[in-house]
């Protein structure tokens, strides 16, 4: 797998190690010069010294041949900008670090659904450990190609029951997050603008599902 890492901060940089010793081909773009040498004397992979955003630097990472994008760097709007380039050069899965909540509702609105956002997760967490909840437990409950994911709802499924929405085969509506409110599927809500609808579904249906409820923001 070829992975372009852009920002080699704390994540960046832990998750270009672990990727090179699993086998795959990193690239990591890393704008501080003086950071990019020390990096490229300790990680086995390739390091490209320039600004993420810029198309040229994007070009020498060879983004076109990238199977994967992972935008972290300390700018919200440049890991947007990123996951637009990326998207235009049809790079099959983008991965978004996003900080500020205002941000992640723009990258949702834009379509982008593998977001990380370390406030939310760390908080989920602690929350999960305050309730005796084993979060590392449960995540091994997910196996083979199980996936969850979340999409916003678009104007081709507002003020529809959900189960009055098909999806494809293999998948399940799981809820809906309105807010911070969460509603479970077995109470067939009517989704609404904002909604954000959480699905379970193996990997070889993540794309069709993508695809359904973006279809309403292509056309």
């Amino acid at each position: 797998m070829r992975v372009i890492i852009t920002g080699a901060g704390e994540l960046g940089k832990h998750l270009a190690q672990k990727l090179a010793h699993l086998g795959n081909e990193v690239i990591v773009i890393e704008r501080d010069a003086k950071y990019a040498k020390e990096l490229s004397e300790s990680l086995d992979c390739t390091i490209i010294n320039g600004e993420g955003t810029r198309p040229d630097i994007l070009e020498k990472a060879q983004i076109e041949k990238a199977d994967v994008i992972v935008a972290c760097t300390d700018h919200d709007q440049d890991n947007i900008l990123i996951g637009l380039i990326a998207r235009n050069k049809k790079v099959p899965k983008i991965v978004l670090r996003i900080h500020d909540d205002q941000f992640l509702a723009v990258a949702k609105q834009l379509g982008f659904d593998d977001l990380i956002n370390p406030s939310q997760i760390a908080s989920s967490i602690i929350s999960d450990t305050l309730r005796g909840v084993d979060t590392i437990e449960l995540s091994c409950l997910v196996r083979g190609d199980v996936q969850f994911i979340s999409v916003l709802a678009t104007t081709r499924q507002i003020n529809q029951h959900l189960n009055e929405l098909t999806l494809p085969s293999k998948s399940a509506f799981i809820g809906i997050y309105r807010g911070n409110e969460f509603i479970l599927s077995g109470e067939n809500p009517v989704v609404r603008q904002g909604d954000e609808v959480m699905v379970v579904t193996t990997a070889g249906h993540v794309e069709k599902i993508r695809e359904f409820f973006h279809e309403a923001v292509k056309s």
